[in-house]
């Protein structure tokens, strides 16, 4: 996920694994470090094919969701849920399966998870109508949420020493690669008709990675908190509750005066939810976010920043999606190959900023990114504006690859910035509850946009316009939150330590 810190500090397993050789017989007056874990390689590829599958599955649906609506029928409505049921799910299930982790053994909940994401996956390609795929969606995005949360402690369980920033480090080709691949992957699957599965093969690229994760995962090292904590069931219900209540009515592209005052009542369930976590740790219980986050200034507009920034990601790709395949009839190979040099972009931007960018210029290139992003965006704009209502804008993906290469560089100083001042107590809750945010606001981009864009789809060309724009408004928004979150920081570049870049996305 986006938001992992990689820390340098050791880490052993709290659990024993029967596969580990004991450390040999320390001698008086010497200090005798524990043999590496011999399987840690292996082992850690079975993390970073989890880690791309989960990725890969939230592109690949999106660029099929035409395709799927035409197959299976029902209201057009339905086409950006097929995704955002997805995102929603896993944003909500996130810090439970964190939980869950802690408790239960994270090799354990990692494995059930990998277990339940194949079945589900393989019962979405079964699945008869639309409605039938947008709950089974939900229950793969649950799934997926059981399995995320376990990896960064996975990879401290079996990593220590300079291994275990280099083994963090690889999780960032593999996401962009996944980023990258995932949309013409998509487009490819669904356009080949290999055996006449059309669309269903998207789902059925998961149970070959599902099988090789699980071959490995025995290789895992058990790994659990050191002192058990507790689920919140009650805290688990407002969060769920809350963030339902805010993001349904907001579908529908023009929301009335009831679905705002469902979505205004989600907030304040929402913050029914903070206080109950406040008093929680008041009472020396187990929150399921850690309540001194939320004081302050610099974390909670992190927070606000991370879901408005990705609902401004998600709601570009869905408004570009169905305006090819929905308004042109392009068919989804020229979706995936138009989506192809965005996430080119983003995969280079945030190499870039990660390698070089960031350690020597600081937070500073978290602005320019949005400022670049902002031009693509109206570079998109304006390549609509250039065409012909029927025909396909050839400047768009030009447009798009300025948008991505300000999206790559945004994210590495974004998460550095955010987890900076974090206790390391603090820490693992942190990098949660961005990550929850971050799919929210996936959500969020998804449905909004592809709502707008649906409410006028008799003048497509006209409907993708609105829905940029309405991304260009959050983007605006974005930029106000990111001043508040650095305000004071800015003048003094952050140095090569505290800039050491994070990780990439679970899923866009």
């Amino acid at each position: 996920m986006w938001g992992k810190s990689m820390s340098r500090t050791t880490h052993r397993s709290t659990t024993a694994d029967p596969r580990q050789a004991p450390a040999p017989e320390s001698v008086p007056g010497t200090v005798v470090s524990a043999p590496a874990y011999r399987w840690r390689w292996l082992a850690l590829a079975a993390v970073l094919v989890a880690e791309a599958m989960n990725l890969l599955d939230a592109t690949i649906v999106q660029v099929a969701g035409p395709v799927i609506h035409t197959d299976l029928g029902g209201a057009s409505a339905a086409i950006p849920w097929f995704s955002a049921a997805y995102t929603l799910a896993f944003a909500l299930g996130l810090l439970t399966g964190a939980r869950l982790g802690d408790i239960a053994g994270r090799r354990r909940v990692f494995r059930i998870g990998v277990v339940a994401f194949a079945a589900t996956s393989l019962a979405c390609a079964l699945t008869p109508t639309a409605e039938a795929l947008i709950g089974l969606r939900a229950l793969q995005g649950a799934a997926a949420a059981l399995i995320i949360p376990q990896t960064f402690g996975l990879i401290r369980a079996m990593f220590d020493g300079d291994e275990l920033p280099k083994a963090l480090g690889a999780i960032g080709p593999v996401m962009g690669l996944s980023a990258v691949l995932g949309p013409v992957l998509g487009g490819v699957l669904t356009h080949a008709d290999v055996f006449a599965s059309s669309w269903r093969a998207v789902f059925l690229v998961n149970l070959p990675l599902a099988a090789a994760v699980l071959a490995i995962a025995p290789r895992l090292r058990e790994d659990r908190a050191p002192s058990r904590p507790r689920l919140d069931p009650a805290g688990t219900v407002l969060a769920m509750t809350g963030t339902a209540l805010v993001v349904c009515p907001l579908t529908t592209g023009a929301p009335g005066p009831v679905a705002w005052a469902t979505a205004v009542a989600g907030v304040g369930v929402l913050a029914l939810f903070v206080a109950h976590q406040r008093r929680t740790a008041r009472l020396g219980r187990a929150p399921l976010i850690e309540p001194a986050l939320l004081r302050g200034r610099a974390f909670p507009a992190a927070l606000t920043t991370s879901t408005l920034f990705f609902a401004v990601m998600n709601a570009v790709m869905i408004t570009v999606v169905l305006h090819l395949e929905l308004g042109l009839g392009r068919g989804p190979l020229t979706a995936g190959l138009t989506l192809l040099p965005w996430s080119t972009g983003l995969a280079a931007g945030s190499w870039a900023a990660g390698a070089y960018l960031v350690p020597r210029h600081g937070t500073r290139i978290m602005h320019a990114g949005l400022a670049i992003l902002a031009t693509g965006l109206a570079g998109a704009v304006l390549a609509y504006r250039a065409s012909a209502p029927d025909a396909y804008p050839v400047a768009l993906p030009f447009a798009l690859a300025v948008a991505g290469l300000g999206t790559g560089l945004f994210t590495p100083p974004f998460f550095t910035t955010a987890l900076d001042g974090v206790g390391p107590q603090e820490t693992g809750s942190a990098a949660g509850l961005l990550n929850a945010v971050q799919q929210l606001g996936g959500t969020l981009g998804i449905a909004v946009a592809g709502g707008i864009y649906l409410a006028d789809a008799d003048a497509p060309h006209d409907a993708a316009q609105a829905a940029l724009a309405t991304a260009g408004a959050i983007l605006a928004a974005t930029a106000i939150a990111a001043a508040t979150m650095t305000y004071r920081r800015t003048s003094t570049p952050t140095t090569p330590a505290a800039a050491e870049p994070a990780t990439p996305p679970t899923h866009t």
